[in-house]
């Protein structure tokens, strides 16, 4: 059991340290692991969501509140955030076909909803009232998870055999540096995905 003494000191340490965290970025409560036991960590961020100087985003994840240009408050950035549930669960994220062919240049459509694969089971988040989409990838999809050659992967895959034009695979390997294109080769890939990227 901690002391008022020590419980306050808990409680003053994080809070200077969260003055010090960038307003809108999320971030889990277990960054403040060492800072004292669990229960006088989850107070002192308690109290710190009561003042108004934390906002609790999802369970375990929070953030500094930043106003927002057309809202009262910014949300934070669905990558960051879901990387963050995701890690929380030991899970792999990786960026979804529909936003990889846009990072290639490849599309310029938006899905309404953010949706990303996962290495675990396919379910919706919903901060406040908005969804992000969680799916469940084959274990070839989700080769180097979050890196670019995972985002090539997860193009190639959405793009489909029919889709992958030699103007797509040309457009892919420009997008990556040469050495991320020979760990790119080094993955298990179908026939069909190796065979295109070795053709050009």
């Amino acid at each position: 059991m901690l002391s008022t003494d020590q419980a306050q000191s808990v409680s003053a340490r994080i809070a200077q340290r969260v003055k010090r965290l960038p307003k809108g970025q999320p971030f889990s409560i277990s960054r403040f692991t060492g800072f004292g036991t669990k229960n006088a960590v989850s107070k002192a961020i308690a109290r710190l969501v009561n003042r108004g100087e934390l906002e609790r985003v999802y369970r375990g994840i929070y953030m500094r509140p930043k106003p927002g240009r057309y809202v009262a408050r910014a949300r934070p950035n669905p990558w960051k955030l879901i990387s963050l549930i995701t890690k929380q669960k030991r899970l792999s994220l990786q960026i979804h076909g529909a936003n990889a062919v846009r990072r290639f240049g490849l599309s310029t459509q938006m899905p309404l909803i953010p949706i990303y694969y996962t290495n675990g089971a396919s379910r919706s988040v919903f901060i406040g009232n908005a969804e992000i989409r969680l799916i469940h990838a084959a274990p070839m999809v989700m080769q180097h998870a979050g890196t670019e050659m995972g985002a090539a992967i997860s193009a190639l895959f959405y793009l489909g055999k029919g889709g992958s034009t030699p103007e797509c695979i040309a457009a892919i390997k420009k997008g990556l540096r040469p050495e991320d294109l020979v760990k790119l080769l080094a993955c298990k890939l179908p026939k069909w995905m190796r065979t295109a990227l070795e053709a050009q």
